[in-house]
């Protein structure tokens, strides 16, 4: 009840003889509880002035430190049909062994012996090759015997137009001579006239001179004749040498552009050998991926595609595979907020699910059960969850993590930051403030270094 009367009730009745009171009300009692309270304001007061680790505490799950060594999916790079499997799961397979064997479903594809018929049309085409690279040898000796030949026609030609020039120098002095011989006879048949008329000399003389004077007239004119055609052989000599330029440029030519018609015959072989060869690699490539093969050791998990005869196509996910060995790490997730208080090198705590552990996160050095990690990867972009994902690897000065964990477990990751007294904490905790921004001392110490 209420103490609100003005009648102490404790006044007119002594409570002291009832046995209730006498255990409540004892002296003692009230000493022992005043230095309980003592006792504990002083312990409370000193733990308040305790160091307290700041943390950021989140989740993750366990990973690989390299992208290598995570568990993966084999593909493959066509489409086929599943024919033979040769494992099972869980089954452990080494690097290169065979997983399983497919067939082709494409029809351009289905010849047994695409591989040799294709083979034997590279060897055709190497002959054609060859075929067209000896045409153009032998067109080349033509084009060389054509221009040797050209040469020796035209210094012929040359030879014989220099031979009726100088026939024509020939006949034009003989027909000078023929002119001088004319001149003569034409005096000669005048001063035998005059001396006939003056009877010196007999008509007979007269008649020979006259007789003489017509021959040499006769031959003036004949070499006049041998003149022009020895001037029209010059001109015949002229028509030749341009008429043999003209006929070997022509066989020439035409010898040219059959071997460049053979060149380019032979390029366009050798650019389908290249081709034929390209499609015999890759028909070769492609009979290679008929075998499915495991890319690297580790385990079988899971059988994608089952059965027998079931198709799919290039690309389409067969198996999963493991990696036997592998360097275990922590993938976490910190919120925007805290991304600027992670940097490398930092120590975090980890807890691994199904392992027992007792958590002071301002305490580290009394926790149980946690092992120690550090940043080894921050992501600069953000995730589909909103968050930053940071890598942790395990940290060789501290515990070595448990070798029964497993690849996708969970795990509870807490970060390490700086150290503050309790008091504070629970000050910024009230107040719902971050933690302290800081920069660790190693990048303090490289920053003044450069």
């Amino acid at each position: 009840m209420l103490n609100i009367s003005h009648n102490k009730l404790n006044k007119k009745v002594d409570l002291s003889s009832y046995s209730s009171a006498q255990k409540v009300f004892h002296k003692r009692h009230f000493k022992h509880f005043n230095r309980f309270l003592i006792a504990f304001a002083i312990l409370t007061v000193i733990i308040l002035f305790l160091p307290w680790t700041q943390n950021i505490s989140s989740r993750g799950n366990v990973t690989t430190l390299t992208p290598d060594q995570r568990p993966q999916t084999i593909q493959s790079p066509i489409p086929g049909r599943i024919e033979k499997w040769y494992v099972r799961e869980g089954d452990f397979v080494k690097k290169g062994d065979t997983i399983l064997f497919i067939s082709e479903v494409k029809n351009e594809y289905f010849d047994p012996n695409l591989v040799n018929r294709t083979g034997q049309q590279i060897k055709a085409k190497e002959r054609s090759v060859s075929s067209y690279n000896s045409k153009v040898s032998a067109l080349n000796n033509q084009i060389s015997a054509l221009t040797n030949e050209r040469v020796l026609k035209l210094e012929q030609a040359q030879n014989k137009l220099m031979q009726s020039r100088l026939k024509v120098k020939s006949d034009s002095i003989d027909l000078e001579a023929a002119k001088t011989n004319l001149q003569i006879a034409e005096r000669q048949f005048e001063r035998t006239n005059t001396l006939q008329s003056e009877g010196l000399k007999a008509m007979t003389d007269v008649e020979e001179k006259r007789l003489k004077l017509q021959e040499t007239q006769a031959k003036l004119i004949s070499q006049e004749n041998k003149l022009l055609a020895a001037k029209n052989e010059v001109i015949n000599a002229m028509v030749e040498i341009n008429r043999l330029k003209a006929e070997y440029t022509d066989k020439i030519s035409k010898a040219q552009s059959d071997k460049f018609t053979a060149e380019s015959n032979q390029f366009d072989a050798e650019a389908q050998v290249t081709k034929l060869e390209n499609a015999y690699t890759n028909y070769e490539m492609r009979n290679d991926m008929y075998y499915i093969k495991a890319p690297q050791n580790g385990f079988i998990n899971k059988a994608i595609k089952g059965g027998i005869g079931e198709t799919f196509k290039e690309g389409e996910q067969l198996v999963g595979i493991m990696p036997s060995d592998y360097d275990l790490a922590v993938e976490t997730y910190v919120d925007p907020l805290d991304l600027p208080l992670i940097h490398i090198g930092e120590d975090v705590r980890v807890q691994f699910d199904g392992w027992p552990a007792i958590v002071f996160s301002g305490w580290p050095n009394v926790s149980y059960g946690t092992y120690g990690a550090k940043v080894v990867a921050i992501e600069n972009f953000i995730s589909p969850n909103g968050k930053f994902r940071v890598l942790l690897a395990p940290d060789e000065s501290d515990h070595a993590w448990p070798e029964a964990i497993r690849v996708g477990s969970g795990a509870q990751t807490i970060a390490l930051l700086e150290n503050v007294p309790i008091w504070f904490e629970l000050w910024r905790q009230l107040n719902g403030f971050p933690p302290n921004y800081y920069q660790p001392a190693n990048s303090s110490n490289s920053k003044d270094s450069k």
